[in-house]
């Protein structure tokens, strides 16, 4: 992602800057969504691994990136 970009980012529940998500990070998640464990913010299971993410500043939720896009939808955030 674009260093410049990913600056003017921010959560859109708590205006909070974001972060790319690490390798390790999307692997657990993955780990967890593979096993039926994981729901979004609006309570729709999560079936669907992750590729890329954003995760914002305080480590407790993550955003989808799709093709280079960032999905700052608060229902669609995943928790960590």
């Amino acid at each position: 992602m674009v260093e410049e970009l990913l600056e003017s980012l921010r959560c859109p529940e708590k205006l909070v800057p974001l972060r790319v998500a690490s390798s390790e990070e999307i692997k657990a998640l993955n780990a967890r969504i593979a096993k039926g464990e994981v729901f979004d913010v609006g309570g729709s299971k999560v079936e669907e691994p992750v590729e890329e993410g954003l995760v914002r500043e305080g480590d407790d939720l993550l955003y989808r990136v799709q093709k280079g896009i960032p999905i700052l939808i608060i229902e669609e955030g995943i928790p960590l």
